[in-house]
């Protein structure tokens, strides 16, 4: 058991370096995993300059389409670009902008427009100064950003407050490129040639557009370009630093864990010796796990539910396990525009046979008549809550005018999905469960009445039980989270795949172990109801995930407004949801190998 940590720590960090391949492998492999081609162009030809999305820096989901602040329009009128589901979900709208960057055309000055300001406009501009807004756009795919404006703050003579707004209306276009392809764009605005849109000076405001666009030539091959993301100021800094925390907390949890895991050994170790012995003054006495036998495989109540749960966890597992898959290969680089959101969506649709198979199966071996009652609500014990909280907050995203909203035809699709695939997935799942021939297997009978539980102290009760089970399992992510956190809540970029697939195969391993010792303590004081127990404590990680969103959004973000608390807090409800019924079920199948384990050891009449 000494040599088994460092060892498991070893080999994680070896598999994780086999799977990862070079970026320019991974790159190229992603692209065309994903359909993409690599764009060549001519010198002078018109390469677009596609705006994406306009909003408050800090309140990543509150995003609205670019031309809801009154900027300079195409002369041809705006056309929008069709855009894939994954890109919708994320929110991104893209549309065209007058600004012309022709392949290797440098511009010294040029204009856009020139615009009269009145005060509705300039109260649209001078609240997206306020709040901080920040514009995205896309030239070949490439992501960039910029401000809209600026804010001063004056102090004037007795102690009178005041500020002033600038709106920056001069953007320069830095354009670098290897022969004939687009390799990396800046944007930089001057704030020399902001003008002043600060409330009470005139009725109206005189602004004139203006860009400049400069190409220099790189060195850099097409496929590294999205490499200079991964050094991005907004992405993880100090990557020496996040690996080392990573370790030594895994390495930490994992002590602690073939600590307590050598302890149960040497107990489990005296229990069979004494318990192997026939005495029958020992049996007079009749304490211990030993004398639950009779009832440790009686099933549980509610086992509709059980299974379901069971069932769902177990989908959602597997679908974790994919989404590494994918990530680990490369499909996921840096701004690929949704295609996590698409492998999640599509995945999960796929996977939901596997729902219905184990949740289907395990109700037949435990004796259940009302199957197609238990495939149902294994298609709706996750889809259905979470439906109805998007239902919710799209209608709130709605109310905002928000990008976040999706549009009609991609809810459309998101139904059709879920209605054409993952339904009838589940369902044939579920039906080759109900015909699986597999029985439950139980080393014991169970007694026809079931055995009285002795009265327990408060520690041992189900809530305590749950903190201690899921302290720990938490305290093995609780680094990694922040990162997770910023990456999806905020404008960090997660590309350090390696790292989460190491600790999720450590929050798995802890999980699972900290599950099998509270069984095994609450087996010992002859408590027999065992099986929501294991469940519960092994999804209680997802209580703590939850309450540490509450202090990520009050003391490591400056999130505010209804909208995006609403989405923050409420899409984060449904993913520890998920991480319930998923670290549950690894939970409950770890306890389950446990006690089939050690009653199988034993001579039990």
């Amino acid at each position: 058991m000494k040599l088994l940590v460092p060892c498991a720590l070893l080999a994680l960090l070896q598999l994780s370096a086999a799977a990862r391949l070079p970026a320019d492998a991974q790159l190229t492999l992603g692209r065309q995993l994903l359909g993409e081609k690599d764009h060549k162009y001519k010198a002078g030809e018109n390469v677009p300059l596609w705006a994406s999305k306009v909003g408050p820096f800090t309140n990543p989901s509150e995003t609205y389409e670019y031309y809801k602040l009154p900027y300079c329009q195409p002369k041809d009128g705006v056309k929008n670009k069709l855009l894939g589901m994954g890109e919708l979900v994320e929110g991104n709208r893209l549309a065209s902008t007058p600004y012309q960057l022709q392949f290797r055309s440098d511009r010294k000055r040029e204009q856009v427009c020139e615009q009269l300001l009145d005060q509705e406009k300039l109260a649209k501009f001078r609240k997206a100064v306020q709040d901080d807004w920040y514009f995205q756009m896309y030239y070949d795919d490439l992501p960039v950003w910029g401000f809209i404006g600026k804010m001063e703050k004056l102090f004037k003579p007795g102690g009178v407050t005041e500020f002033k707004y600038y709106l920056f209306t001069h953007i320069d276009f830095d354009v670098k490129y290897n022969d004939d392809r687009v390799i990396e764009i800046n944007i930089s605005t001057d704030p020399q040639e902001a003008v002043d849109i600060s409330e009470g000076i005139t009725d109206t405001v005189k602004a004139k557009f203006t860009y400049s666009v400069k190409w220099t030539p790189t060195t850099t091959r097409f496929e590294q370009r999205l490499q200079r993301y991964e050094r991005f100021p907004l992405n993880p800094v100090h990557l020496e630093i996040h690996w080392f925390s990573i370790i030594n907390s895994c390495v930490t949890v994992l002590l602690l864990t073939g600590f307590l895991a050598t302890i149960l050994m040497r107990v489990l170790k005296a229990d069979f010796i004494k318990y192997s012995k026939d005495d029958p003054a020992m049996d007079e006495e009749e304490s211990g796990w030993k004398y639950v036998h009779g009832d440790v495989f009686r099933f549980p109540p509610y086992k509709n539910l059980f299974c379901s749960f069971v069932g769902t966890g177990t989908q959602l597992f597997y679908l974790a396990l994919f989404i590494f898959g994918l990530a680990l290969i490369g499909v996921f680089y840096p701004y690929n525009r949704g295609a996590l959101y698409t492998a999640l969506i599509v995945l999960y649709a796929l996977t939901s046979c596997i729902a219905g198979f184990v949740a289907s199966s395990y109700y037949k071996q435990m004796e259940g008549e009302l199957w197609v009652r238990n495939i149902l609500l294994t298609c709706f014990v996750f889809c259905g809550p979470f439906l109805c909280m998007f239902a919710f907050l799209n209608t709130v995203a709605i109310v905002y005018r928000s990008t976040a909203a999706l549009p009609f035809g991609t809810i459309v699709i998101i139904v059709l999905i879920w209605s054409v695939v993952t339904i009838p997935l589940t369902v044939f799942g579920g039906i080759a469960g109900k015909n699986n021939r597999a029985e439950f297997f139980a080393p014991c009978r169970t007694n026809k009445y079931p055995r009285e539980i002795p009265q327990l102290p408060w520690y041992r009760t189900t809530v305590p039980q749950m903190v201690m089970a899921g302290f720990l399992p938490f305290s093995a992510i609780y680094v990694e989270l922040y990162y997770i956190f910023a990456s999806v809540w905020g404008h960090k970029v997660y590309i350090i795949w390696s790292i989460l697939a190491i600790v999720y195969v450590i929050l798995i391993i802890v999980t699972a172990f900290i599950t099998i010792a509270l069984t095994y303590f609450q087996l010992a004081v002859e408590d027999h109801q065992w099986w929501w127990r294991s469940f519960l404590c092994g999804g209680s990680t997802g209580f703590f995930v939850y309450g540490y969103c509450f202090y990520y959004y009050i003391s490591r973000s400056d999130m505010s407004g209804f909208m995006q608390t609403a989405f923050f807090f409420g899409y984060m409800l449904m993913v520890c949801f998920g991480f319930f019924l998923m670290l549950g079920t690894v939970g409950w199948r770890a306890s389950l190998m446990f006690v089939r384990h050690i009653y199988r050891a034993i001579k039990c009449e």
